[in-house]
């Protein structure tokens, strides 16, 4: 059995992992992550490893650690290589490329290279912070950008301008403030993830987009086929990775 952690800025996601899958799987807000060994890992089966990502920081990692001592056991941290599971790395320096990135890239092409024709994919994770990663037909990883997330754009435009006012609708047209914001955040990131798309398709056609993350259904439906939302991604390209070794 693998415990994976997926450590994110807002909250954790962990999944237990056995010959036959998942055999339990669980969410917590950062606030409450005291609250895992007592309330979400009490009856879980003792694991062999724990396997994780943490992109939140040194003091989330104690956090973490400490609810592990029930098993007396350490994680092993991943950190993106150059080359792993059919996936090249090409970042500058492959290490600074964010383990929850490399992850979703890893875990993506587990799922398009069974296909007779890989095609290329752009993969999104869309969390506090949204990341758009291009990744070739080949599984080159060719290189991705950081955008804001939805929220962290408007809570922007709130701490910066007037526009201090409730939470709106998507809309193509909007008629009022309120949608107006909400409206303008989804169109930036799907502008972003479109671009992303064609500069990567170039003359061909579309490329795929494979999107995860905890706002991803407020963005699927304005993005142009083909999309894939895929509820674990980040999870399952741990694991993979966490096999591969």
């Amino acid at each position: 059995m693998i415990l994976v952690l997926d450590c994110g800025n807002s909250r954790l996601a962990w999944g237990l992992a056995g010959a036959h899958g998942w055999a339990a799987q669980g969410s917590v807000a950062n606030a409450e992550i005291g609250t895992l060994a007592l309330r979400n890992w009490q009856n879980l089966q003792r694991p062999l490893r724990v396997v994780g990502v943490n992109v939140a920081g040194e003091a989330m990692r104690v956090r973490v650690e400490a609810q592990l001592t029930r098993w007396r056991m350490m994680p092993q941290w991943l950190i993106a290589t150059a080359h792993a599971c059919g996936v090249t790395n090409n970042y500058a320096l492959p290490s600074q490329l964010s383990a929850d990135r490399w992850a979703s890239l890893v875990a993506a092409r587990a799922r398009v290279v069974q296909e007779l024709f890989p095609p290329p994919c752009v993969v999104v994770n869309a969390r506090t912070a949204i990341t758009v990663d291009a990744m070739d037909a080949a599984g080159v990883f060719r290189g991705g950008i950081i955008v804001p997330g939805l929220n962290l754009m408007l809570q922007a435009l709130a701490a910066n301008t007037a526009l201090k006012i409730p939470p709106g609708r998507y809309d193509d047209f909007p008629v009022n403030n309120a949608d107006g914001l909400q409206s303008g955040a989804v169109q930036a990131v799907c502008g972003a993830i479109e671009q992303m798309r064609r500069r990567l398709a170039g003359d061909g056609p579309p490329a795929r987009c494979v999107l995860a993350g905890g706002v991803a259904a407020d963005i699927a439906p304005h993005l142009t086929a083909p999309v894939e939302v895929v509820d674990n991604l980040l999870l399952d390209g741990i694991l993979a990775l966490a096999e591969a070794q």
